[in-house]
């Protein structure tokens, strides 16, 4: 699975991705690692009129059934992730229903833990090569009950999964979704995931892509799982003679 990412690059760095036509009023606050369960936004793209539109959604989607404070409370915690094979392959599962309302979800990297023995797990914070941002494949609803601050209808995501290839097997080496890693898209796939006419025979061709593993580079970091100051030295490489070679 994937519980924990990044964003810390210009928030203008996503256009050189994807043509963006509305943007949002705010600025993003950079942040170098967000567990899911934080509820942090991150920087989503979706489709709206015919335009694609950046926004600042929250990560824990909150599907139509959360139709209560305390079902949100209850269900929220496990819809960070969305099974790539439930999307088509589920007709009954929430991710085959919402499937059109797919979004872009851009980052800067993400973080899975390696089982190096003797109860210890090794962080490895992971990105694509030569790239300072690029995204998973998402899928967005917005919740059915106002925000209780606000009093508007809080924009959420999940981001989508899929068996890993060969670098995430060797790191994400244990637990019950061990191998898994986000789906990430290459640029040409950008604009047809966020198609809200595109045919599920396309739509179940990008849910069967691998990114391939020599795009990728990935280090072993000091513990994620403690509180730290959110900057640079999260993803500060640990000593290669101080951890196990993959």
């Amino acid at each position: 699975m994937c519980y924990d990412i990044s964003y810390f690059a210009p928030i203008q760095e996503i256009e050189k991705s994807i043509a963006i036509d509305e943007w949002p009023v705010i600025d993003y606050i950079p942040t170098y690692h967000q567990v899911a369960q934080s509820w942090h936004p991150f920087p989503v793209v979706f489709k709206e009129a015919g335009k694609n539109k950046l926004v600042y959604f929250e990560w824990g989607l909150i599907a139509s059934f959360m139709n209560t404070p305390e079902k949100i409370e209850e269900y929220r915690g496990s819809m960070a992730n969305a099974r790539s094979e439930k999307i088509l392959g589920d007709p009954k599962s929430v991710w085959h229903r919402i499937r059109k309302q797919r979004c872009l979800v851009f980052t800067t990297g993400f973080f899975e833990h390696r089982d190096i023995g003797a109860k210890k797990k090794l962080p490895y914070f992971i990105r694509v090569k030569d790239k300072s941002v690029f995204c998973f494949a998402g899928i967005y609803h917005y919740a059915n009950i106002p925000d209780a601050e606000t009093g508007e209808l809080k924009g959420t995501f999940t981001i989508v999964t899929r068996n890993g290839n060969p670098l995430l097997e060797k790191i994400h080496n244990s637990g019950a979704h061990k191998g898994r890693m986000p789906l990430i898209l290459k640029e040409e796939m950008m604009e047809l995931w966020l198609d809200p006419d595109l045919e599920d025979e396309k739509l179940q061709s990008i849910l069967n892509y691998e990114f391939p593993e020599s795009l990728l580079e990935a280090w072993p970091v000091h513990t994620i799982r403690t509180k730290k100051y959110d900057d640079v030295h999260v993803i500060e490489p640990l000593p290669e003679s101080s951890v196990p070679a993959l």
